[in-house]
């Protein structure tokens, strides 16, 4: 198994949110300003990235029909200069039903929301607007560099998507250090969860101070665990 899957298999058999992923990555990789269409939503998974730019989805429309490894895979959409709605109903179904992607990311707007909310369909985006972009090329293409740009941060990333937004993880630090930090993050979730519902202790003394490492609060085979994970991560 990659280290890609080995990182999704852990995040989805968790269900790792997006809250603690940013606080693996040192509260970072959020998308601005996206949040999901639908709640309740949860999917992590590689990143394909396509671009739309000048409002038009004609590249959007090209890009697609050549792609062949969106299979199980996040489609996050690069707006570039578009106000108006990428796509909709249309090019949603044929992305999450035939393409078979994962779910879609947009940092930017779609339309036709009424038939996205009533299929559920698992995107996360800016915003909604009735005014879609044109179906032809309009203006000057993307530049060669910004686009290599693009797919270097986006195209091989993870992302992970659910109410609080959409965050990334670089693909240049999934390894497996980064596995160990998902392990660890639920570990002392769940140690924490303890403290405050179980031994009915502050958030301060529990997250602030750290009390639990006192004493005898929590079991040691916990603590020497938890200092397993410590001792790898730093």
């Amino acid at each position: 198994m990659s280290i890609v899957n080995q990182a999704l298999d852990l995040i989805e058999a968790n269900k790792i949110s997006s809250t603690e992923i940013s606080d693996v990555l040192g509260k970072s990789g959020h998308i601005e300003g996206v949040h999901a269409l639908i709640p309740g939503m949860f999917k992590a998974g590689e990143v394909k990235v396509v671009y739309a730019i000048n409002n038009s989805n004609y590249e959007v429309h090209k890009q697609l029909s050549e792609c062949d490894d969106m299979k199980d895979k996040i489609l996050f959409v690069y707006n570039v200069n578009c106000d108006r709605a990428v796509f909709g109903a249309l090019v949603s179904k044929y992305i999450l039903l035939y393409k078979r992607a994962k779910a879609i990311v947009v940092n930017g707007k779609l339309r036709d929301a009424h038939t996205l909310i009533k299929e559920k369909y698992p995107i996360w985006l800016q915003g909604v607007t009735p005014i879609g972009c044109v179906n032809y090329p309009n203006g000057q293409d993307i530049d060669s560099d910004m686009l290599q740009k693009i797919r270097n941060e986006y195209e091989g990333s993870i992302m992970v998507c659910d109410d609080s937004g959409v965050v990334k993880i670089p693909k240049d630090i999934i390894n497996e250090k980064l596995l160990t930090k998902l392990q660890f993050i639920e570990f002392q979730e769940d140690i924490w969860s303890y403290c405050i519902d179980t031994l009915k202790m502050s958030t301060y003394d529990t997250v602030c101070l750290k009390k639990y490492l006192e004493g005898d609060m929590i079991d040691k085979k916990l603590l020497e665990k938890l200092n397993e994970f410590q001792n790898t991560i730093f």
